[in-house]
């Protein structure tokens, strides 16, 4: 089993930043794939940024330019720095670690984005 272990939520005013984190442990697998995931109130979840092995970074359209998606192999962690956070930002942010017969989720962070 891996378990993921988010951390770096909370409320921010406007145009301010967050860095989540979220760390990886228990099973020894390859990471295929890292993704960040949000969801709002009455919304679907979104992807909001996603590395790919072999492959470079996606970002949703919203969030591009503001946010980055990082990654640190040696501590199988995913970071998603934010900057310039806009209320519409607010949500429920979720990591997302894939790799072969593996696809882990974290427990969610809360963003909030208010004055």
């Amino acid at each position: 089993q891996v378990q993921l272990v988010e951390s770096g939520g909370g409320l921010v005013q406007p145009g301010g930043s967050l860095r989540l984190s979220c760390a990886a442990s228990g099973s020894i697998f390859t990471i295929l794939y890292m993704g960040w995931y949000r969801q709002a109130p009455g919304k679907q979840r979104e992807l909001v940024a996603s590395i790919t092995s072999g492959a470079g970074a996606n970002y949703a359209d919203s969030v591009k330019g503001r946010f980055t998606i990082s990654r640190d192999n040696a501590k199988n962690t995913v970071y998603l720095q934010m900057n310039s956070l806009k209320r519409e930002d607010t949500a429920v942010y979720y990591c997302n670690i894939r790799g072969a017969a593996v696809n882990s989720w974290g427990q969610g962070t809360q963003v909030t984005v208010s004055s």
